[in-house]
């Protein structure tokens, strides 16, 4: 099968290539590196070392013994989103490429319009450019269970039942995201759906809990790990805990620590998109996944993240500062996830093995963190812009989204194989 995979160079999607490559997919990759250029923009990398594209694919070609096609583009150029799919004609598109961080669209407006507007941009040039090249194509989007928000009830696999002044019906179910981010991701679950209904498209929403780790069973080699964002825009909860602690900073667990979502290993998201990629939905179905393993609270993550460091030498002590987010701080939280273990899902990895795995890497890799250790703590505040020059101190004086800075994880790839 030829998987096209959009967001090549970013945290899941080069792991699986990798993975998708192992199984015999041929995998093509689109990318524009902007994830690189937006952590340099706040003042981060990643704590693993990133190659630039062309080592990657020559570390693919000598370790896996495989090829793999990349064009560097950008989503919202339709021609070139055209033209990709029109040469390559996949037979599934797994859609990675988007802005993916919830602190950076809450910076200012022009991060939330970017963010919004750039998501469903690329997201409809996908929908359109694959009706008009390879309607057969099976598209599988990444969403995020932060669609859902945290109503006070069971959250069921995209759809329930429902009955209103006597009359029932199926419905989509509700969505309350927290951030102009996973609006975004909201709205590009509404065009998907209707493209579905009007188009006909094949289409797998992937509802993602919280990723964690660094390694796959296909990462054997360094040159081969994918990035670890720490910093408080771009690293998640857990990420910037298992940071703290090896910097000997305090594990900041904001707010009363109660909130809770989903999370599940790196390896495990990897084997849930390939088992979507592997069983499609049909022509015309617009099916929904949540996919991850176990829901955990903050504190629950502080207090395993501290028992592990503590058996590497480290002594991190777990604070509580105000909750830079409009969120609730205790609530019900029980989603539903049946539709991947039909498929044949099994969970292969544990939290605590994988976040002891992340410890060994980062102790490994701690002058990068040491270099960067002042992005970990938290500017970006939702209610107001009271924190917003606190982030823009550490700014380029014309950053803005999109706009070009330096990558520090290594040059810009000069060599790919561009559309006729």
């Amino acid at each position: 099968m030829k998987v096209l995979v959009t967001g090549i160079d970013g945290y899941s999607g080069w792991p699986l290539a990798l993975h998708l490559l192992s199984r015999g997919h041929e995998v093509v990759g689109i990318d524009n590196f902007v994830t690189r250029k937006r952590v340099a923009e706040v003042g981060s990398w990643s704590a693993t070392p990133i190659p630039s594209f062309p080592n990657r694919q020559k570390a693919v070609r000598e370790i896996l013994g495989k090829e793999l096609t990349f064009y560097k583009g950008d989503l919202t150029n339709y021609q070139f989103v055209h033209e990709v799919l029109e040469r390559e004609k996949p037979d599934s598109v797994v859609h990675l490429a988007e802005q993916r961080s919830a602190p950076y669209s809450m910076i200012d407006v022009h991060h939330a319009v970017a963010t919004q507007v750039q998501n469903l941009t690329g997201t409809l040039h996908l929908i359109y450019a694959i009706r008009d090249t390879c309607p057969t194509a099976h598209l599988v989007k990444m969403g995020t269970m932060g669609e859902y928000g945290t109503p006070n009830t069971d959250i069921p696999e995209g759809f329930f039942e429902t009955e209103f002044h006597g009359r029932k019906d199926y419905l989509p179910f509700p969505r309350q995201a927290g951030s102009w981010y996973h609006w975004s991701k909201v709205f590009d679950s509404g065009d998907v759906m209707f493209a579905s209904k009007i188009f006909g498209l094949a289409a797998t929403d992937v509802m993602q809990g919280v990723i964690y780790g660094i390694r796959t069973p296909e990462i054997t080699d360094h040159r081969l790990l994918t990035r670890f964002d720490f910093d408080e825009t771009w690293g998640t909860a857990l990420n910037r805990f298992i940071a703290q602690s090896v910097l000997g900073l305090p594990i900041t667990a904001y707010g009363k620590g109660e909130q809770k979502r989903g999370f599940i290993a790196l390896e495990d998201s990897m084997q849930s998109l390939r088992l979507a990629v592997e069983h499609p939905a049909k022509p015309g179905e617009y099916r929904v996944f949540n996919q991850f393993d176990a829901a955990y609270s903050v504190n629950q993550l502080a207090e395993i993240t501290a028992r592990v460091a503590h058996e590497f030498g480290l002594k991190p002590v777990i604070e509580h500062p105000p909750d830079p987010r409009v969120e609730a701080e205790q609530h019900y939280y029980n989603p539903i996830h049946e539709h991947l273990l039909a498929l044949g899902y099994k969970r292969a990895r544990d939290l605590e093995e994988v976040v002891r795995e992340i410890f060994h890497d980062l102790l490994h890799f701690r002058r990068r963190l040491e270099a960067k250790r002042f992005v970990v703590m938290p500017t970006v505040q939702w209610r107001s812009v009271d924190s917003e020059p606190a982030l823009h101190a550490r700014l380029p004086p014309t950053a803005h989204p999109g706009a070009s800075s330096p990558t520090t994880q290594g040059s810009e790839p000069t060599t790919e194989h561009p559309p006729a």
